[in-house]
């Protein structure tokens, strides 16, 4: 869960390495974000360190570290370098710093707005550790329960942004500085052409087809918050209004989504609709001018809990920016969440699910798509690392909705617990099914189990917090992915049908499959 990236003078992205795309979008909104409060305060050997949510951030956990660099001769830095890891644990009310039932960013845990975590070359090690420990002063909040991996993660994203510098400079060396920065220009620029063509061409068949250029879509979050999204698109110069203004207010728990995740989903879109290669950057949102209103569940105030809206309303955010377009059935809609631990230790990890079909394609099953595409953690590493057992990890057949092209498979997953801990699942799609599109069917919602002990099987909803003993276990369904198109006749030509599940080959996998080949290779 880490993602780096480089800007230009102007703090616009420039180019990124394809990690998450919830972070890449608003990555460039922190960087400008520092490039206006520290000013001429910005020095040689600088390195600062930010997460909070009116800074550009996404949620707390995700930090992200930014080195402004330097030229001879030159006042200004004279580009960025960013990278953006999300930290297992940097306290809060709950282990693993993702709790389901936040109601305010301090409950969330270390905040950094404007932080110099290196002045002129000096690590400030004593400071930033005073800052992990400050969410212990709040009522019912812990400091950081990993404070040394905190350090180390913060010293890797530093090293990994020296590596940026390395490389740009290596360019300017050989090519001089003038041609590199007229060619970050040229990148930002071919993005934009792409886009404005892309919405030129939508604009023509949208007003062949319904005599307009407005298109329109709207979902709900599982606790009936509404997202709306009107798209106005001038047909003659490619630009367009994408007004979220529909959407519901700000909630008193942490669905909330700054304004820059909400950028991240329409910057994600806006590339995938291109429909050819041209690199993600700052030009493929230049020509859409963003309504969020404030007070609104996508830009919310100062101090609201957006730990949620990071993994689950961004997701929402793609569903419906893709919905107004046609594009393809809905996803599984969530990160499904889950994170246990105790005072000395915190896990966390996001599930996969279901892919929504499209025009041409069934979606894929077992799959994290849109804004996150993270890996799992393997079964050995988690079970020789923590108090659980892995019990079973497999595609959950007939989850993905029906149609001409069928929606992904979720999964299910169970985790045995072997000690007493906390569990905490923030999840979506629990009460709303993932649309299907054009006649296609809706994929199957998720649901979350808690199989305890004593017999009892109790549904924990969506999000929850709560206490696990030793045998209890957790019974994970995630959702699947909707179908796209009218579900074709039952007598179709057995060759074109897609195989079920149960039929599909399952590929080996895993660090004891990699050490079975070293072993068997040897």
């Amino acid at each position: 869960d880490f993602s780096c990236a480089l800007f230009g003078d102007d703090g616009g992205l420039v180019a990124n390495a394809p990690h998450i795309p919830v972070h890449l979008g608003a990555m460039q909104e922190t960087v400008q974000y520092q490039m206006q409060e520290l000013g001429e305060n910005l020095n040689d050997g600088d390195v600062i360190l930010s997460n909070h949510p009116q800074a550009g951030g996404s949620h707390l956990p995700d930090l992200t570290v930014i080195t402004p660099v330097f030229y001879p001769g030159e006042p200004r830095p004279v580009f960025y370098v960013a990278s953006r890891g999300h930290h297992a644990d940097i306290g809060g009310i709950t282990p693993g710093s993702m709790p389901p039932h936040s109601t305010s960013i301090q409950q969330e845990g270390a905040v950094f707005k404007t932080f110099k975590l290196v002045d002129k070359g000096v690590f400030k090690e004593k400071e930033v550790i005073a800052a992990f420990n400050e969410p212990g002063k709040y009522p019912g909040s812990s400091p950081s329960r990993n404070l040394s991996d905190n350090l180390s993660d913060l010293r890797a994203q530093i090293a990994a942004n020296q590596k940026g510098i390395q490389l740009v400079s290596e360019l300017i060396n050989e090519y001089s500085l003038k041609v590199v920065k007229a060619y970050m220009l040229y990148i930002q620029s071919n993005a934009e052409i792409a886009v404005k063509d892309m919405l030129k061409d939508i604009a023509k068949e949208t007003k062949e087809r319904t005599g307009q250029t407005r298109l329109y879509a709207e979902d709900f979050m599982d606790n009936g918050s509404k997202i709306g999204l009107d798209v106005q698109i001038n047909e003659t110069n490619g630009t367009a209004v994408f007004d979220f203004s529909k959407t519901g207010y700000e909630v008193h728990g942490n669905s909330n989504a700054p304004r820059a995740v909400a950028l991240s989903g329409l910057i994600y879109c806006l590339r995938c609709m291109v429909g050819h290669n041209v690199p993600l950057n700052q030009g493929c949102l230049k020509p859409v001018n963003v309504i969020t209103p404030k007070g609104c569940l996508l830009n919310p105030s100062d101090n609201a809990a957006v730990v949620g809206g990071n993994v689950t309303t961004s997701q929402r955010i793609v569903d419906v920016i893709l919905k107004a377009f046609n594009v393809c059935a809905a996803s599984q809609g969530c990160m499904n969440n889950i994170t246990f631990g105790d005072k000395d230790v915190g896990y966390y990890e996001t599930v996969a699910g279901g892919a929504g079909a499209g025009p041409t394609w069934d979606g894929r099953g077992g799959i994290h798509s849109h804004m996150t595409n993270t890996r799992i953690t393997d079964a050995e590493i988690i079970e020789k690392r923590y108090p659980v057992i892995l019990k079973c990890f497999y595609l959950n057949p007939g989850t993905g909705g029906e149609g001409q092209y069928r929606g992904g498979e979720g999964v299910v997953r169970e985790l045995l617990f072997r000690r007493p801990l906390t569990l905490s699942v923030l999840s979506e799609r629990r009460v709303y099914q993932p649309y299907g599109i054009n006649g296609g069917l809706p994929g199957k919602k998720g649901v979350n189990l808690m199989f305890y002990k004593d017999g009892r099987i109790v549904n924990v909803g969506g999000k929850n917090s709560v206490d696990v003993q030793a045998g209890d276990i957790f019974h994970l369904e995630t959702p699947g992915g909707g179908g796209y198109g009218e579900p074709k006749d039952s007598n179709e030509p057995q060759h074109k049908k897609r195989r079920v599940t149960s039929e599909q080959k399952q590929v080996e996998r895993g660090s004891l499959y990699s050490y079975k080949l070293k072993q068997e290779s040897a």
